[in-house]
């Protein structure tokens, strides 16, 4: 860290939290990221790293919109 412009401080901690919640981000099933991280059980995996982000809202902000554009012309049809 002392190479780098980063100011934030970084833990061991934060390393792992940014290699689970990546994964999950990129949607990687949640029990395959469970068994790597080595949890026991699935809710500690989603409650510690299954938190919302930017691209998450982003991508089912537009799956939402495919899905209606979707039904809209079944409909019309």
């Amino acid at each position: 860290m002392k190479k780098t412009n980063i100011t934030k401080h970084i833990t061991l901690h934060s390393f792992r939290h940014t290699h689970t919640s990546l994964p999950i981000e990129a949607g990687v099933d949640l029990k395959a990221i469970q068994h790597r991280v080595a949890h026991t059980d699935i809710n500690t995996t989603m409650n510690i790293y299954a938190h919302m982000t930017k691209n998450m809202k982003e991508k089912a902000s537009q799956a939402f919109s495919e899905r209606m554009k979707g039904l809209s012309q079944k409909l019309i049809l």
